[in-house]
């Protein structure tokens, strides 16, 4: 079934099924204890992420003609949603779907050629985006990172933050600045996207990385950057026009993020109703008790909601549609209504909701970073209230 209009059709039912059955066999190869010692152990889960990238799954969004897919934001979105409704976790590798968006939009055919290839096939991992830093978290445009043009290259030199996988990528998609603060004529302006190769600054030591000790295992970490050189060759599109590329990009890790919520989601549900329906206490199944009953069935409901509004944004982006609320909307239903169900899931588990063998503590750990990142909820919520409903800006 499909809802459509003059500009837009979105599939409401079980779109893509073969997409999904593959994703479910590969998913079935990584089973509950996998996760729980990578999360233990606080380590990548490189098994799981070889197999995305030699079935080819982290290429959907990369066009044929470049070695990928070139399937819609759609199937990408459901592919993240299968993979962790199926109890994994797609967290390592979800950038490798979407950084790639500002090379394919922006970059030359030479860039194109020479990276989306490699990229499509895994034999080039492009997971890190170097974006936020310690004193301009949410204020992107105040960025410091510098990188400074010396004939035929860059030299970077600055510090990034919550820079997630750079110790398990080969690339970074780096957003520096390459004309001062005070000599901008429009705030926009001045900011540069460049692909960094990470393992060369790692070698020669003009990068340095920290890891950062968070309560997800996510993998994140400073970065400090000391004339780390990037050729002249891989500046994306034109110098100061960077803040705008990243933009696209910025669409599509929400449109997917959201998809991926929505499955932890369904995940933490199909775990509260089968523990409720199991569960006996003074006779009956706890899920006979309404106060067990109504938040798992108020939970779906709202999750239903959001993976709607989920569809909607990947329809409107395949569309070539502008969709900022929709993204940004999706992404914010989806985090807030997962985070509930993983509340109810936890209740409803009771004392053994905390205990590891069960991995419904994991899963909450991992679905209360969502609702911070990708984009915390009252960046969403400043973004819907002045671009949307037309009201002051709020910061």
């Amino acid at each position: 079934m499909s809802l459509e209009n003059d500009d837009l059709q979105m599939s409401i039912g079980n779109d893509y099924p073969e997409l999904r059955e593959g994703v479910r066999k590969l998913a079935s190869n990584f089973p509950d204890e996998y996760w729980r010692d990578l999360d233990k152990a606080e380590a990548y889960p490189d098994a799981f992420v070889k197999e995305m990238g030699d079935s080819g799954y982290l290429s959907s969004l990369i066009p044929e003609e470049y070695g990928g897919l070139g399937l819609p934001f759609r199937a990408a979105q459901l592919t993240l949603e299968t993979v962790h409704e199926e109890g994994c976790n797609a967290g390592a590798c979800i950038a490798q779907m979407y950084t790639m968006g500002t090379v394919l939009k922006h970059g030359n055919e030479d860039q194109k050629q020479r990276y989306l290839p490699k990229i499509a096939t895994g034999e080039l991992r492009l997971q890190a985006f170097g974006v936020t830093e310690p004193g301009a978290g949410s204020e992107t445009l105040k960025l410091k990172t510098r990188a400074t043009r010396q004939g035929d290259k860059y030299l970077i030199n600055g510090q990034k933050i919550w820079t997630s996988r750079v110790a398990h990528s080969d690339l970074m998609l780096l957003l520096a600045r390459t004309t001062p603060l005070d000599e901008i004529k429009h705030r926009k302006h001045g900011l540069s996207v460049f692909l960094l190769d990470i393992r060369r600054g790692l070698r020669d030591g003009t990068i340095v990385i920290k890891p950062i000790d968070i309560m997800t295992n996510h993998l994140t970490y400073e970065v400090f950057f000391n004339d780390a050189v990037v050729p002249v060759e891989d500046l994306i599109g034109e110098e100061g026009e960077g803040f705008s590329y990243i933009l696209s990009s910025m669409n599509a890790e929400r449109t997917l993020a959201g998809g991926l919520i929505i499955g932890s989601g369904k995940w933490l549900m199909k775990k509260a109703v089968e523990y409720a329906k199991e569960r006996v206490v003074f006779g009956v199944p706890i899920a006979k008790n309404q106060g067990i009953q109504f938040p798992i069935a108020n939970a779906y409901a709202e999750l239903d909601a959001a993976d709607l509004m989920c569809r909607r944004a990947a329809a409107m982006l395949d569309a070539g549609i502008p969709c900022g609320y929709e993204v940004n909307a999706s992404k914010h239903l989806a985090a807030e209504f997962a985070w509930n169900a993983a509340d109810v899931c936890m209740q409803t588990y009771g004392g053994f909701g905390v205990a590891r063998e069960f991995d419904v503590e994991r899963v909450w750990r991992e679905v209360r970073h969502f609702r911070t990142a990708p984009i915390s909820t009252n960046l969403i919520l400043a973004y819907i209230g002045q671009h949307k409903l037309g009201m002051p800006k709020s910061y």
